[in-house]
Formats: structure tokens, sequence, C-alpha cells
């Protein structure tokens, strides 16, 4: 069905997905420095790391298609269409910020570019994504959800419901594993005894791969595969991204439980220089072109930053919208 090297991407396509990693580092990174000065309240993770996997799958959606994933969503959401300074004032609590301050890090949301959450129930998306691609399905759309989903949340029970549900519905759904070696502070091997986390839907029949979550070009390959796949009609399909997260769980996480030697290790993988080194090694682009680019980008960072730090925040009355009664 897949298989490895079918699809490559293009010299503008790399350059785009430089830009896109880059543009995740330094947003996350400004996230990171605004909440050590106690700009940012609450929890917030950051998706440090794991920039190329987002990246590719963006690329491989089509204008329609929706997007839903657990609390490391900064990234997720400004792929998905919406200008970082309104996440960024989203982080700050800011009437200005895509829920309009009340959702914080942890629950972005963008009904109008499909991009459904921002969820802090770890698990909690995955039957709500389902329940997505089946309302595809119902709509007899050609529509895919793209429900993403950590290593810590392969173990949660409605995760199992939803595989089921999906398989027996044959949905229009590809689940997102973005491995990334830690459930918080718990490694994968103490905390399944079936690592192999792509072959966790095997029992109900979805066909599931597992890839180097660092390479964007393997990312591109096996996802467009998987799209054309579920598109015809295929049913659901899981995509096993090995990742690291260079930071930790969160930003109130010290991860400790990590050595100095594997995280230095993993920084050796790191898809922004990985991509840049393609870059040069193939003569897409020369260094100018690429100062061009991170010029670009800490042009959008720092009006995102600007931007965020002097809006207003929410007017008392915004207590009394959006809820049932």
């Amino acid at each position: 069905m897949i298989k490895s090297g079918k699809y490559k991407l293009s010299p503008t396509q790399y350059l785009d997905s430089y830009k896109n990693i880059l543009l995740i580092r330094r947003f996350e990174e400004k996230c990171g420095q605004f909440y050590g000065m106690g700009l940012i309240g609450g929890f917030c993770h950051l998706y440090i790391g794991q920039e190329a996997i987002i990246t590719a799958i963006e690329m491989v959606k089509q204008q329609g298609d929706s997007t839903i994933t657990s609390y490391r969503d900064h990234a997720h959401i400004i792929l998905a269409g919406t200008e970082p300074k309104y996440v960024l004032a989203e982080l700050m609590g800011k009437g200005s910020g895509c829920s309009k301050g009340k959702g914080g890090s942890m629950h972005m949301f963008n009904v109008e570019k499909k991009f459904y959450g921002g969820h802090g129930i770890v698990g909690a998306q995955v039957p709500i994504g389902t329940g997505i691609a089946f309302a595809e399905k119902y709509q007899d759309t050609t529509n895919i959800c793209f429900t993403f989903l950590g290593d810590g949340a392969i173990n949660q029970g409605q995760v199992y419901e939803s595989f089921n549900l999906a398989a027996l519905w044959n949905l229009p759904v590809i689940y997102v594993i973005e491995n990334n070696e830690y459930s918080m502070g718990t490694s994968v091997a103490r905390s399944t005894s079936f690592s192999d986390l792509y072959r966790k839907g095997e029992s109900f029949g979805i066909k599931g791969f597992q890839l180097n979550g660092m390479d964007i070009e393997e990312i591109y390959d096996y996802s467009k595969q998987a799209v054309e796949f579920v598109r015809n009609g295929g049913g659901p399909v899981i995509l096993e991204m090995k990742t690291y997260r260079y930071r930790g769980h969160s930003m109130s996480d010290p991860a400790r439980y990590r050595s100095k030697e594997e995280v230095d290790g993993y920084k050796d993988k790191d898809p922004l220089t990985e991509i840049k080194n393609k870059i040069l090694t193939n003569n897409y682009a020369t260094e100018a072109d690429l100062k061009l680019i991170e010029k670009t980008v800490k042009d959008i960072v720092q009006e995102a930053s600007e931007f965020a730090e002097n809006s207003s925040l929410p007017s008392e009355d915004e207590l009394y919208t959006n809820i049932y009664s």
C-alpha cells in the first residue's frame, strides 16, 4: 500500500518548509521567554524539536481537511492558517487572542480554518477527531480529519473505542502519534508493554506505519500516500512519528528524568539543522537566501510580540459569552 520513496519534496517545498520550521522554532522560543518573564500564565507546552511533523502534514492537506490535537498545539494552529500574533495574544490571555483570551496555551481554536483544538484532557481529542471524520463521511465529502495524539494518550481507553468505530465505519481519519519518547516524565518503555505504537490499531484492522519524525521528506512521502489511501475510501491509518522534544513536558518541567547526553544525541538530528543542510547541499538556495527567510521570520515574531503585549485583556462581559446557560 505505502512504500518509501514515492514522493520527494521540490526545492520550493524545501524552502517553504524551512521557513515554517524556523517560524515555529522562533515562536516557541519567544513563548518560553515570555513565560519566564511572567507574561504567560498557566500551563505552556512547547513544540521545539517536533516541528517537521506538522510542517509536512500541512503540505499534504487539501482545502476542507481538519486538524485536532492535544495541548501542545501552538504550531498546529499557526500552520493551519492562524496568524502568530493572535496565537501569542491568546497565550497572554488577551481579548484579541484566537479564543478571546479564554483558552490560553492549551485550548486554541479556529473554526474558520477547521482547527478544532487544543485539548487539555489526555486523549480527549481522539474521539472528537473520529466524530469529525464521521461527519465528513456522512456529508459525503472527500475531507480527512488529521487527529494528533501523543505517546501517553495511546494508552487511554477512549482511543481504542475511537479506533474501533473508525475501522467499523471506514472513516476518513489519519491518527498521527507524535511519539516524543516521554509521556510527561515517563518513558514509552516504562509506560506501555508494547512500544511499537503504530501497530496499536492492528486488532481493528487499521494499517499503521512508523516514521522518522525528524525527517521532513520521509514524513511528507508517507503522509501523502496515506492521504491518497484514505481519500480513496481505504479507511483510517495510523502514522507514528518518532520524534523528540528538546524542552520539558511543559514550562514547569525541569526534565531531570533525561540525561544531557540523550538530549544532545537527538539535537544531532534537529529537523531545523537537517533541512538547512539539505537546502545548501543541493543548492536549492544560498546562505544569503536563507538569511532573508530568517529576517522575515524574525519580523513576524517581533510583530506578534508587540501586538500581544499591546492588546487589552478581555472585557468582563466575555465571562457571559460562549456558555450554555
